[in-house]
């Protein structure tokens, strides 16, 4: 994998513990990421919740959180933890989000270079 893909948003502009939405391209493909910052690390995942193929936001961008920390699909309540994406809970328990490679690179979210299409 290599460094220097394209940047989603600003590091200091995810919320520690929380959720932002981003669009990458993959392809010809554009498609919404999930982006959520725990401490220095990012993660991202497909915004495709795999029990119905919908995205989990409840409007554009806007995520929902459990107590628990969980992240949860607004259309019907599917649980998932936030470290590999599975869900824990819900219509499609022991499945899990697609994970999509990203970095933080001189203060942004990138993409990596070479992550395979989703």
């Amino acid at each position: 994998m290599t460094s220097g893909g394209r940047p989603l948003i600003a590091f200091a502009a995810l919320e520690e513990g929380g959720f932002a939405e981003a669009e990458a391209r993959f392809g010809n493909d554009a498609e919404s990421l999930i982006l959520h910052r725990d401490g220095d690390v990012v993660r991202a995942w497909l915004n495709v919740c795999p029990h119905a193929g919908r995205r989990l936001d409840w409007a554009p961008g806007k995520f929902l959180k459990s107590k628990d920390g969980l992240l949860v699909c607004a259309a019907h309540g599917a649980s998932f933890e936030l470290v590999n994406g599975d869900c824990v809970a819900g219509p499609c328990r022991g499945d899990s989000l697609r994970m999509v490679s990203v970095e933080v690179v001189d203060g942004e979210v990138r993409l990596v270079q070479d992550a395979p299409s989703p």
